[in-house]
């Protein structure tokens, strides 16, 4: 349930929101969406890949953060979060409502303690600040990055993927419904059609989905170094 409301200095100047990552507050998530504005973030940590909504069937970006539901390798309770961590994971309880924002006051990450969002005189916070300036950031990285999809899913240069692994525990992973450009259809575009993505920076997008695809082993020996530790193997 969520009980979403405009936020407003009157009624929410005493509030407090937790900030920091945590499984209790939902960071806990194995692929979450993200915007063509992060993919240089997130190329040197995380596969990019493609999944369709499960009620729209319309694709979307996403960072690929573990392999199983809920799992996310680079959140450690005690450490915090380890890297570059994807805006939709730092937005915390915080929507849009038209220009505004607006904010989930049954949202876990509102507990009493953390981060207040206005000073005492009613201006926001260095805190609320932040989140504000992430939504600038956000909100034009949503239409950029649904320019980009429609392009590439118009051009048929997407194609399935399947990520499959074993680890030292004797557990193997299979993961279906993502998908990840098909690097030889992009080669047979006609050459106009490359001109048009690099002129739309489009181009250096793809080439950033393809190159994350080395972080697949990576993540995968996380995974397992994660999986060793739980049984006791690693010291």
């Amino acid at each position: 349930m969520t009980n979403v409301v405009a936020l407003n200095s009157r009624d929410h100047r005493h509030l407090r929101v937790q900030a920091s990552a945590s499984a209790r507050y939902g960071d806990s998530q194995n692929f979450v969406a993200v915007i063509v504005n992060e993919f240089p973030f997130l190329v040197v940590q995380y596969p990019i890949l493609f999944s369709k909504d499960s009620e729209t069937g319309a694709f979307y970006c996403g960072a690929m953060l573990g392999f199983d539901k809920g799992e996310n390798l680079f959140l450690d309770e005690r450490k915090g979060f380890e890297g570059y961590r994807p805006l939709n994971l730092q937005r915390g309880p915080f929507y849009t409502a038209g220009g505004d924002v607006a904010i989930d006051l049954d949202h876990p990450r509102i507990d009493g303690g953390g981060q207040e969002l206005f000073t005492e005189n009613g201006e926001p916070s260095a805190y609320l600040n932040r989140v504000i300036a992430l939504f600038r950031e956000l909100r034009p990285g949503l239409d950029a990055t649904r320019g980009f999809i429609e392009t590439v899913v118009r051009l048929r240069i997407v194609e399935p993927i399947d990520i499959s692994a074993t680890f030292d525990d004797g557990t193997k992973r299979k993961l279906e419904g993502l998908y990840t450009i098909d690097h030889e259809a992009l080669q047979r575009l006609p050459d106009d059609a490359v001109v048009d993505l690099f002129r739309r920076g489009y181009l250096q997008l793809i080439y950033l989905m393809i190159a994350s695809l080395k972080q697949i082993p990576a993540l995968a020996q996380r995974k397992n170094a994660r999986l060793l530790e739980a049984t006791g193997a690693l010291t």
